[in-house]
């Protein structure tokens, strides 16, 4: 029997059940049905069955084996891909490299432990993608070895790539805690975390201009600022090979001391800032508030630095938030300092020095002892306040001053304030590996894990870097902000960013994402391991994705990658 279609000239065809017999030596058929109007996939039925083949429900014919999110894996690895970190960190496929793949996309979707990333491999395709999917914990760390092994040579390749003589570099530092005692690298010192019970170590992250990280350096917890810039340029000097360099950093960070006795003798150049008291003794010998009449802006000139031009510049938003921070501070001062004099009034406070301490308790507190006079007597107790001294500082709210060695024919006042408060991107790069990429706390005790553990949060960062720029019309993040004129003044929303405040919503029409919840979306995109129940087929697993939907396909569109 067989299923035939009969053409006819001006209407559907005649759907006919068919047998075909012989008679007389002849092969005739003979109609044993008419299928015409029956739903299509019921004749498609009918059609199997008479091929020999076999009726099941659906639900049957196909048995999902196994079902692991991909989506999110598929797009750190595709960009991992383009930043052509597999050759970054070695030309030969190893066992290590792959491992150390790993463990950055890893840290991308889902920071953990080197102890719970094994296990992790196996609870997406992360595993299948890198090949690692029966590593175990002893593997990770003998990876981790090997990577810090590699670090010099893989920063070496990234400093080739993205710095050249005379390019400008961006370095800053910061803290993180540890967990445990045994870290030698451990030291109490200044606690960005603001963790001073904790253990810590400093970390310095070396940065080109648009802030895509190079190098970063593992210094002990007790390090001062301008103590770990003295490395950053041996290593630029001799290391990296690089004859001139313009060095950006924190006034912290690139004192009088540094420059004298690092940047200087090795010939590079620096933007940095002054110190609030150098301020403060600058001020005085000129009339900066003229400087301010027509922008908030000025260069100027000092003998006290030789050599190098200044950028005095004044932020309105500042000097009215640090303005309204002292007044309430004052406030509070002066309501603590009454409180004072009533009880010596009153008579239930006459020691001189019981005076002094409850007086030196209240501004101590505040940290504005220096806006106070203070006169204490047995019973007897007077405050006021220091009117000059506050209407100097409260003359320089919002000032700050960039200073540089580099002439005006190489950077205008602008542009060189533009640079210094580019810091901010390094500042951004801690954020972002303290918080998504979970750098802390740490919990090896050996000091070259240690560093091998911060390397690979550094190279984990430049991956999701990248990440967030390509995928930037889907989160809430402002694509390009308009530049103001005066480089003082913070950058403008651009009008696609007001756009997607109003309206929650990208240009493309999707609903605007963080970061992490646009992975989550990617991640429900799965790869399933499918078995066939049919013949010849039955037996035999294939994998399949889900249905991608219209923003996980937008999100691969920006990435330039297939899943």
């Amino acid at each position: 029997m067989h299923i035939e279609r009969v053409p006819n000239r001006n209407s559907h065809p005649t759907v006919l059940l068919r047998e075909s017999y012989r008679e007389n030596g002849k092969v005739k058929k003979r109609t044993l049905g008419n299928l015409t109007g029956q739903p299509e996939e019921t004749i498609e039925a009918l059609r199997v069955v008479l091929k020999g083949g076999r009726m099941m429900p659906m639900t049957s014919a196909l048995t999902i084996e196994a079902s692991l999110p991909h989506g999110h894996v598929a797009a750190v690895a595709g960009v991992m891909k383009s930043l052509g970190l597999k050759r970054l960190l070695g030309t030969k496929q190893t066992r290590y490299r792959d491992l150390v793949l790993a463990l950055i996309a890893q840290r991308v979707l889902q920071p953990a432990s080197k102890l719970a990333s094994h296990r992790l491999f196996n609870t997406t395709t992360l595993g299948q993608e890198f090949g690692v999917d029966d590593a175990n914990k002893e593997e990770l760390y003998k990876a981790l070895d090997w990577l810090g092994a590699q670090q010099e040579r893989i920063e070496n390749r990234l400093v080739k790539q993205h710095l050249q003589d005379g390019s400008m570099v961006l370095f800053d530092l910061t803290s993180t805690y540890l967990e445990g005692r045994q870290c030698e690298l451990a030291e109490y010192g200044y606690s960005r975390d603001h963790r001073p019970d904790k253990l810590q170590i400093e970390i310095g992250l070396l940065c080109d201009k648009e802030g895509r990280p190079l190098a970063v350096e593992v210094f002990p917890g007790h390090t001062g600022d301008p103590t770990t810039l003295t490395a950053q340029v041996n290593k630029l000097k001799a290391r990296f090979g690089l004859k001139r360099v313009i060095v950006v950093g924190d006034r912290g960070m690139i004192t009088q001391a540094r420059i004298d006795e690092d940047i200087q003798p090795a010939g590079f150049s620096w933007i940095t800032a002054l110190r609030h008291s150098t301020i403060r003794s600058l001020a005085k010998a000129d009339n900066w508030p003229s400087l301010f009449d027509a922008r908030n802006f000025a260069e100027i000139t000092s003998p006290d630095f030789p050599g190098e031009r200044l950028m005095v510049c004044r932020n309105p938003f500042l000097a009215e938030d640090q303005g309204r921070s002292r007044r309430e501070l004052l406030a509070i001062a002066e309501q603590g300092l009454e409180t004072i004099l009533q009880a010596v009034q009153e008579g239930s406070l006459r020691d001189c020095g019981q005076i002094g301490k409850r007086a030196d308790r209240v501004l101590r507190k505040l940290k504005i002892a220096r806006y106070f006079n203070l006169e204490i007597a047995p019973g007897r107790f007077i405050w006021s306040r220091k009117q000059a001294v506050i209407d100097q500082e409260t003359a320089l709210d919002g000032i700050y001053v960039v200073r540089t060695n580099l002439p005006e024919k190489e950077i205008s006042s602008a542009d060189t304030i533009r640079q210094y408060k580019s810091l901010a991107q390094v500042e951004s790069a801690f954020r972002d590996l303290k918080s998504s990429l979970d750098i802390r706390p740490i919990f090896h005790f050996r000091a070259d894990r240690i560093k091998a553990h911060v390397f690979l949060c550094m190279l984990a960062y430049m991956v999701e870097r990248e990440m967030r720029i390509k995928l930037k019309t889907l989160l809430f993040t402002d694509e390009a902000p308009l530049l103001p004129d005066d480089p003082v003044m913070p950058r403008e929303p651009s009008p696609n960013a007001k756009e997607k405040t109003g309206t929650r919503r990208s240009p493309t029409g999707h609903a605007l994402q963080s970061f992490s919840t646009l992975l989550e979306q990617l991640a429900t995109l799965t790869r399933n391991t499918v078995r066939a129940q049919w013949e010849p087929a039955a037996g035999k697993p294939f994998e399949m994705l889900a249905n991608i939907t219209p923003l996980q396909q937008e999100a691969f569109r920006l990435l330039s990658i297939s899943p």
